[in-house]
């Protein structure tokens, strides 16, 4: 039977949206589930003004059989077998014939009990008590309160629609009662309309100048763009974030296409595409990568036939345009060097000092990153570059435009005259912004990069801030994960506990948490953030963990083992291997560790696999060391036949002391060379079960 929720509110932002639909859909997804109820579908959509669960649902639990036990049988019945007091008072307290009574056999005993159908509940009840606990936990990166309610949300709630199977649920929230009624685009067609399922709902709204499918507003927002720019056969400048967030911010989306004065062209691309986004969230209009006079926006409306929101957009942006001159000459007339020192009057974190203070530690991160990734040619330009990094946040164009830092840092540095390379790095070092950002260019803003980056991570978790949940004030996440994605795309071999090192002796006493807790933090962080990352790749959890299971240490090694085991999973040899190495576990688990004396190798089978092994691993290593995980796991298939003969031929535990831990000891050197390639423990094979672990968003 099909289910419909519509909560009706204020105009929600774009990432409070996001929250709510992916909570939406968890919630939902485990109340129905833990009441067993049979989900056919379940999807959510959203307006800015409408939060959206639709699905098709069982209509109720299944009828089962369920086992009611009473005393326990010794005390139920008597010696000759006839029910005593105590089992006629559980037969009459139950109402239950006493000829269905049986034994009931337990974990704790034998006890007096009978079996009964229970009848399932039907959905609309699930329903009726999931809806207002669901919505009622929903949680907003801000939240705020209206009226003389306590009660908190993103925004004020001016609704709710929720029917299954056509009929109103008898629920409500917030004093709402659930109808199933809501109302049309607030400005264009505000009058009611009813809706019994999701059909009649979206083509009621669709009337009413509302699209309700996220995915359908952006088809016709790219397409009204296409049109408009046609005849001047130019592009929107390429912004995805702009685009999904103004999906999002709009119930029936409309292009306005308008233009500036050319004379603001002689600022640089990146000055005009932030003025235009921030604040007024206009695309630029770009041919040739050059600018062009001209901009897009996206308004709430079914209509400008006079302009009225064109020329609106136009005037702004004239004033912001002028207000960027005034900025770009200006700022200009003080040397980035010079700006620099009044750093030490702007401040980075209360415990973790100034930006002059995190200045001096990036100079030496920088440095060391250098000195490790066989850069010294440009160190002292990535010294100077991080001298200089921070300095635009003193300029009038950042304090105006904050989504310019370092970009415009990287644009003042040019016009002085500055190397490429330093005024790249800066350009670069706040990259990537996410996932789908690009990773810098240049080697000196791929190492500053991870230097700023580092710095912070080691800073908030040395001082005890934490990452919880929708919680990362400091951007621990997406700094990380552009960590991971630098080193990743530009295939940096650096050895990141030694990193973590040299940083925390950096930061010296200035950390309140232990040095050996930051850094057992910072690994478990970094290898959660790599799990989500080749995850979201397509790689299958299982090789991930056994993929990590070696630790991090060569950040772009943990991509490489993954690579080499997917590649390898389909091989004929892989699943037969892998069964072997769990053999493998499983007999050494737990043991203290032995050492290998050839002497004591009395069988011809565990002499072989002595000598293949030493073979193996000395051609395996060098591959191990140089991240060449395809050839090492070729090669290390070359144990499979002996190890074969090895378990057919000779006991393990033997009861000789010595020849059992002689050999034990050899099945613990084939285990720590293979877990120099990775866990091969982690990697489920046909007919096993494992429970995947999550990987935090």
């Amino acid at each position: 039977m099909e289910f419909l929720l519509e909560l009706l509110t204020e105009e929600l932002p774009a990432s409070h949206i996001r929250a709510a639909l992916e909570q939406l859909e968890a919630g939902f997804r485990k109340d129905l589930l833990e009441a067993r109820i049979d989900i056919r579908s379940l999807k959510t959509l959203a307006t800015p003004r409408r939060l959206i669960v639709a699905g098709d649902f069982a209509e109720g639990q299944e009828d089962r059989e369920e086992i009611v036990t009473g005393p326990p049988l010794a005390i139920a019945k008597g010696p000759d077998g006839a029910l005593t007091a105590a089992g006629k008072g559980f037969a009459r307290s139950h109402s239950v014939d006493e000829s269905l009574l049986e034994a009931i056999r337990t974990p704790k005993g034998e006890y007096l009990g009978f079996k009964r159908k229970a009848k399932g509940t039907p959905t609309v009840e699930i329903l009726a008590a999931a809806v207002p606990r669901i919505l009622g936990a929903l949680s907003f990166p801000k939240m705020m309160r209206w009226g003389s309610s306590p009660f908190r949300f993103s925004r004020p709630i001016h609704g709710l629609l929720c029917v299954f199977g056509g009929a109103p649920v008898p629920t409500s929230f917030e004093g709402f009662q659930a109808t199933d009624e809501t109302l049309g685009h607030r400005i264009a067609s505000p009058g009611r309309i009813k809706a019994s399922d999701l059909a009649s709902y979206r083509a009621a709204l669709e009337k009413s100048l509302v699209i309700i499918d996220p995915a359908e507003r952006k088809k016709m927002i790219l397409a009204q763009i296409e049109a408009a720019l046609a005849p001047l056969k130019a592009k929107a400048y390429p912004d995805a974030e702009l685009l999904d967030d103004l999906t999002l911010n709009v119930e029936h989306p409309l292009v306005i296409f308008g233009a500036f004065p050319e004379t603001y062209l002689n600022l640089p691309i990146e000055v005009l595409s932030t003025a235009m986004r921030e604040g007024q969230k206009l695309f630029s209009v770009v041919r040739d990568k050059k600018q062009l006079a001209y901009f897009l926006g996206v308004a709430d409306a079914p209509g400008d036939a006079k302009g009225l929101i064109r020329r609106g957009n136009e005037r702004v942006l004239r004033a912001r345009l002028e207000d960027a001159r005034f900025f770009w000459g200006q700022d200009r007339k003080v040397p980035l060097g010079e700006r620099a020192a009044g750093l030490k009057n702007v401040l980075f974190q209360e415990k973790l000092g100034t930006y002059d203070d995190k200045t001096q530690r990036l100079k030496r991160i920088a440095g060391y990153l250098c000195d490790k990734l066989g850069a010294a040619e440009i160190r002292e330009d990535v010294v100077e570059a991080a001298s200089l990094c921070k300095a635009d946040l003193l300029t009038d164009m950042v304090k105006e435009f904050s989504g310019l830092q370092g970009r415009m840092g990287g644009l003042y540095a040019k016009e002085e005259g500055l190397p490429a390379a330093v005024h790249q790095a800066i350009y670069e070092h706040y990259q990537p912004g996410s996932l789908e950002d690009a990773s810098p260019a240049s080697v000196a803003g791929a190492i500053l990069s991870i230097a700023d980056k580092m710095d912070s991570i080691v800073g908030a978790l040395g001082v005890g801030l934490q990452v919880s949940g929708s919680s990362d004030p400091f951007g621990l996440r997406r700094n990380a994960q552009g960590v991971c994605k630098v080193a990743l795309d530009r295939k940096l071999r650096f050895s990141f506990p030694l990193l973590l090192d040299r940083i925390l002796g950096i930061y010296g006493d200035r950390l309140t948490v232990g040095r050996a807790e930051i850094k057992a933090a910072c690994l478990d962080f970094f290898g959660s953030r790599l799990r989500f990352i080749l995850e979201k790749r397509g790689y299958r959890y299982d090789l991930v963990g056994a993929a990590l299971g070696p630790g991090v240490d060569q950040i772009v090694d943990v991509l490489a083992r993954v690579e080499a085991l997917d590649a390898l999973k389909s091989s004929p040899q892989f699943e037969p291997f892998i069964l072997m190495v769990k053999r493998i576990a499983n007999i050494i688990k737990g043991l203290p560790a032995a050492k290998v004396n050839p002497d004591l190798l009395a069988e011809k089978e565990e002499r072989e696999l002595f000598s293949t092994l030493s073979i193996v691993s000395s051609n395996a290593q060098p591959m191990i060391a140089r991240g060449d995980f395809a050839r090492a796991q070729g090669i290390i298939f070359k144990l499979q036949p002996e190890l074969n003969t090895f378990f057919d031929q000779v006991l393990v535990m033997a009861e000789d002391k010595k020849i059992r831990q002689n050999r034990l000891g050899l099945l613990q050197s084939i285990a720590k060379m293979l877990l120099g390639i990775a866990d091969y423990s982690q990697i489920v094979v046909e007919g096993e079960k494992s429970a995947k672990p999550k990987a935090s968003r």
